[in-house]
């Protein structure tokens, strides 16, 4: 029956099936919106996206061919060359006999211009807030005190006690000033006056040598012991108590160099104090080189004698040594000081190292403190003398 127009308006109306539909139609739509959100957020944290298959993909779909449905349906074809991805991954696609791929990603092997493994080998130098503290490790107890040797690990005095420095291959100096110990005034003003770059050579002979190189220490400097050796013009010049002598025996010497080497701890090697004949004397200077090698210290002449056999027993015996390339203050003159060490430079920078010594006077250690600041604006990176040595044991 048609509708009833005498109805009082909204009563005794069946439900309007237009809006239920309309209703119907917005879920459904709603759902689809959804749909398609989720892929596009797949599709952006996905590597690959939802891209078209690549040629080769498609050069490897099925053809129109049989196929032998007598293998194993699981059997697969896999590209033989991974593809890289944008996040680094190797990317392997996998063609199926049904014709679905099945993509892989696997971590990829980092390029040069990924992140670098860094392998750290032994460390060289000492933690500066130990600086001043013996490694008990690399001591051996003996009648004349603790006496430096390789540590049960293989690390040497040497290393252990070197100035860390930064490893570059510039224009390189080491600076030594030697005879510290023997005048107490002379031996503070050279710790607290020269910069820490500079290494400080302790006297066999000095005074209080073990609290003077605790403070050398924890101011950052490398430390020597130098040791006297008999000189051509001995006895008319004598460098003092204990000097080695030609004319003694190897066992001789070796006490002597033994009672030297237990007056200190907490030094990279040995520097001669004068020493002409006995350098050059290979029968006296072998059993020397033999011990210092064996206790893992290095050799410092400081190159003022020419019939030095230093180099010659250093590279049979293998024990690291270096020679001084010009002694500084053999004139006491500040001026005649500042053009020698302008001579080192000339050297260091012609040869890309430099070594020079001097000795602990007033006018040396102001003369050198001065410069070492002036040549670090010139790029000069000021080294412990260990860093110069030859090597043949250092990695």
């Amino acid at each position: 029956m048609g509708t009833d127009l005498n109805a009082p308006l909204g009563q005794d109306r069946r439900p309007a099936k237009t809006k239920a539909r309309l209703r119907k139609g917005q879920a459904t739509l709603g759902l689809f919106a959804a749909a398609i959100a989720g892929v596009t957020v797949f599709t952006l944290m996905s590597p690959s996206g939802l891209l078209p298959p690549k040629p080769e993909d498609v050069a490897m779909a099925p053809t129109s061919e049989p196929v032998d449905r007598t293998q194993d349906a699981a059997e697969a074809r896999t590209r033989s060359a991974p593809e890289a991805s944008s996040s680094g991954a190797n990317v392997n696609r996998t063609l199926l006999n049904d014709g679905n791929v099945v993509t892989t990603y696997s971590p990829g092997k980092r390029g040069k211009d990924g992140p670098a493994i860094i392998e750290v080998g032994p460390i060289r130098g000492q933690d500066p807030r130990m600086a001043a503290q013996p490694n008990d490790l690399l001591l051996e107890d003996a009648p004349e005190g603790r006496l430096p040797v390789v540590g049960p690990d293989g690390l040497r005095p040497m290393d252990q006690y070197a100035r860390p420095w930064s490893g570059a291959r510039g224009t390189r100096i080491a600076l030594v000033v030697g005879g510290l110990g023997l005048s107490q005034t002379g031996t503070q003003s050279a710790i607290r006056t020269l910069p820490p770059a500079t290494t400080l050579a302790f006297a066999a002979s000095g005074n209080s040598l073990q609290r003077w190189m605790q403070e050398a220490r924890r101011t950052g400097h490398e430390i020597l012991l130098q040791v006297p050796f008999e000189p051509f013009d001995y006895p008319a010049n004598n460098p003092g108590p204990q000097t080695l002598l030609v004319g003694d025996s190897a066992k001789q010497n070796l006490a002597q160099l033994r009672d030297a080497l237990g007056k200190i701890t907490n030094y990279t090697g040995v520097m001669n104090f004068l020493g002409g004949r006995f350098l050059s004397d290979s029968g006296a200077l072998e059993p020397v080189m033999r011990d210092l090698g064996r206790r893992g210290l290095l050799f410092l002449d400081d190159g003022t004698s020419a019939q030095s056999l230093t180099s010659t027993l250093g590279d049979a015996l293998e024990v690291p040594y270096a020679f001084g390339d010009v002694v500084l203050d053999t004139q006491l003159d500040r001026t005649a000081i500042l053009r020698k060490l302008d001579d080192l430079e000339r050297i260091a920078r012609r040869n890309g190292t430099a070594i020079g010594t001097a000795s602990a006077f007033d006018e040396s250690v102001s003369a050198i403190a001065q410069w070492m600041q002036e040549a670090e604006k010139r790029g000069i990176e000021f080294v412990g003398v260990s860093a110069l040595v030859k090597d043949t044991k250092r990695h």
